[in-house]
């Protein structure tokens, strides 16, 4: 089990940099080159979201990324800073929210489409889980990637 971290700062330049590492470490992890674009995109929309959260909260604040290759699955986790105060998750359980819980009542940080990029990230990751906390956003996607012997997790 590898894992990577990083962190930046809020500048939506630095979006492009997390979707270049994210899919270098995918293709060497054994995800698929068909998933790739899916990985690249979906990372791009968590970190997109995350920048745009600290731009208007916490500015000062760091981003974090965590990527990492574990039983046959890449995963990659986004962790922003922004307080969600305001942020309602009925009927969820220990602090984890559905994508469509999350993309109705979390994100309205474009109003003209609230949750999009959760919706966005739900349709490209294999896996999504989105947890909100008091302090902060953490994205977990992940996608299937190939085992020790080199054939492709399911």
């Amino acid at each position: 089990m590898a894992t990577v971290e990083l962190t930046f700062s809020a500048l939506p330049a630095h979006v492009r940099t997390a979707r270049l590492v994210a899919t270098a470490i995918a293709r060497r992890t054994g995800v698929a080159e068909a998933l790739l674009d899916e990985v690249r995109l979906a990372v791009g929309e968590a970190c997109s979201r995350a920048v745009e959260a600290h731009r208007v909260h916490c500015p000062g604040e760091p981003i974090r990324i965590e990527l990492r290759d574990d039983s046959g699955r890449f995963e990659v986790t986004v962790t922003d800073s922004a307080p969600n105060d305001d942020l309602q998750s009925p009927g969820t359980a220990n602090g984890l929210v559905s994508v469509e819980a999350s993309a109705d009542s979390m994100f309205g940080i474009v109003p003209e489409m609230p949750g999009l990029g959760i919706a966005v990230i739900a349709g490209l990751a294999d896996d999504v889980e989105v947890s909100p906390g008091p302090t902060g956003v953490r994205i977990r996607m992940s996608w299937p990637a190939a085992t020790p012997n080199g054939v492709p997790a399911h």
